[in-house]
C-alpha cells in the first residue's frame, strides 16, 4: 500500500537554509566570473606587452556587469 506523504507547513524557518545556499552561491558566482574576467585581461595585457592595463580593466568593467546580471537573473528566478 502506499503511504500517505506528510504536508509540512511551509514557514519562513524550514527555508532559511536553503536560502542562504542560494544567496552565497549566487555571491560565489559573481566573484568568479569577475575573478576571471580580471585574470583574462591581465593575461592578455602581459601576452600583448601592453604597458596600461587596458584589457585588464575592460574585461574587468564587462566582468562586472555580468556578474551583476546573473545575479539579477537568479535573484528574480524562485
Amino acid at each position: 500500500m502506499a503511504e500517505k506523504k506528510k504536508n509540512r507547513p511551509n514557514n519562513s524557518k524550514n527555508n532559511q537554509p536553503n536560502d542562504f545556499i542560494r544567496y552565497s552561491s549566487i555571491a560565489a558566482q559573481t566573484i568568479v566570473v569577475i575573478g576571471l574576467c580580471f585574470f583574462a585581461g591581465y593575461k592578455l595585457d602581459q601576452h600583448f606587452g601592453n604597458e596600461k592595463p587596458i584589457l585588464t580593466a575592460i574585461l574587468s568593467f564587462l566582468g562586472v556587469f555580468a556578474g551583476l546580471y546573473l545575479a539579477i537573473r537568479d535573484f528574480i528566478k524562485k
